[in-house]
């Protein structure tokens, strides 16, 4: 048996202290091997200046996971057709890593939609599920199933739009993301129009 690794897909926009101790967490306290961050590609319904571009993003997303070798980050889904669908994603992963075990990371929140999914029984069957609670959701129904497991990890209740309205503001952001990240949004002059 391969590596097992877990997603954590997310537009990342941007990435912030809340995702990277969630991935931290997952990547060293459960049996992962580690987490690799999927970015979610430019999507048609959300064109505008709030989503910054898919490189500008992945970018941030490594510069914030530097020097951590438990973390990497992914670009699959940007040559993919749009919109990616989940499932896609992981066909695509299991035919680049064939060795290679993948655990899908989501919160609490998500879970309770999943049943919408494409092809939800299939990732349902296909896959493990490691949940991380979500403040104020609760999801019994799908926490029941087989696949899923819920991992206690610490709770961060940071935004990515905070941070945007802090930034747009001129407010601080420190200790919100990570310095090199901090610096590069504001060297770049992201969601500061």
């Amino acid at each position: 048996m391969g590596r097992r690794v877990g997603l954590l897909f997310g537009s990342f926009n941007p990435i912030h202290t809340g995702h990277l101790i969630l991935a931290n967490f997952m990547a060293t306290h459960t049996d992962l091997d580690a987490v690799w961050l999927i970015v979610s590609p430019q999507s048609p319904f959300k064109v505008g200046q709030e989503l910054l571009g898919e490189q500008e993003r992945l970018d941030l997303v490594e510069r914030a996971i530097a020097g951590n070798n438990r973390l990497r980050a992914l670009d699959v889904e940007f040559a993919m057709p749009k919109p990616s669908y989940t499932i896609d994603t992981l066909d695509e992963l299991r035919r680049q890593y064939p060795d290679y075990q993948f655990v899908l990371l989501m919160g609490e929140d998500n879970l309770s939609g999943l049943p919408q999914w494409k092809e939800a029984a299939r990732i349902l069957t296909e896959n493990e599920i490691y949940v991380y609670p979500r403040p104020g959701v609760d999801a019994p129904e799908m926490n029941a199933n087989p696949s899923v497991r819920v991992v206690k990890a610490p709770l961060l209740d940071i935004s990515a739009t905070f941070i945007r309205e802090c930034v747009r503001e001129g407010k601080s952001i420190r200790y919100l993301v990570p310095e090199t990240v901090e610096q590069q949004i504001l060297a770049a002059g992201y969601w500061q129009q």
